[in-house]
Order: structure tokens, then sequence, then C-alpha cells
């Protein structure tokens, strides 16, 4: 059980994004340059530290939140789609006219006891 998921769109092409970079990393941005949007940057390109929460893998991306965003979210399912447009960020995908986004709902009763179960373990 993970608390992130994508869609088949936006899996395509992170799909893309991997075969032309290389290894990749998500990050769920919390209002610098594109509000709070889900960016992918080339691994070594983005530095993360304790304060930055790793929520799952999509796609076999590793997807990451900084701690005080995750405090605002930690009670939601996140799931990454893609539309056209511009993103005001230095994500890779916004060359290609388009942005990741993000979907949210509540966690289920029982995702929520499973998250606190497995964060106590």
């Amino acid at each position: 059980m993970q608390r992130v998921a994508i869609t088949e769109k936006a899996a395509a092409v992170v799909n893309q994004l991997k075969e032309k970079h290389g290894e990749l990393i998500f990050h769920q941005s919390g209002g610098c340059c594109d509000g709070s949007a889900p960016m992918i940057f080339e691994k070594d390109d983005m530095y993360l530290d304790e304060s930055d929460v790793f929520l799952g893998t999509l796609q076999g991306v590793n997807f990451y939140m900084n701690q005080d965003q995750y405090e605002y979210w930690k009670h939601t399912h996140l799931t990454i789609d893609i539309t056209k447009g511009r993103g005001a960020s230095f994500s890779l995908e916004i060359p290609l006219g388009l942005r990741f986004i993000i979907k949210s709902r509540l966690l289920t009763q029982q995702e929520e006891n499973y998250f606190n179960k497995t964060k106590t373990e």
C-alpha cells in the first residue's frame, strides 16, 4: 500500500523522461516556483535531506515530499497525472509542453490505520 499512485498517461511521460535522462526523482514542491506541484528531476539534481519524506515509488522513480508539506498532506492519497500546459518550474516535462499535476483524496480508514501502524513499527 502506497500513499502515491500515477495515471497511465503520466506513467508514459515518466518512462519517456527516464529514457532520455536516466535515473529520476519526484519531489512534491511546497509552494516555490510552481505553487504546489509534483516535479521530476534527474536523480543527482535534487538534494534530499532528513526533512524529506519518502512516499513511494512510481514507475521506478522515488517520490518525496518535504516534512513541512507532508504535515498538511499526511491524511491524503496522492495521484500524479499529466496535463497540457507549461508550468513555471524546472521539472523535466516542461519542455514537452506538459506539466505534472496532483490529485488528492482523503485516506480511507483502512489506509490511515495501515500507515499509522507502519510508522510506529
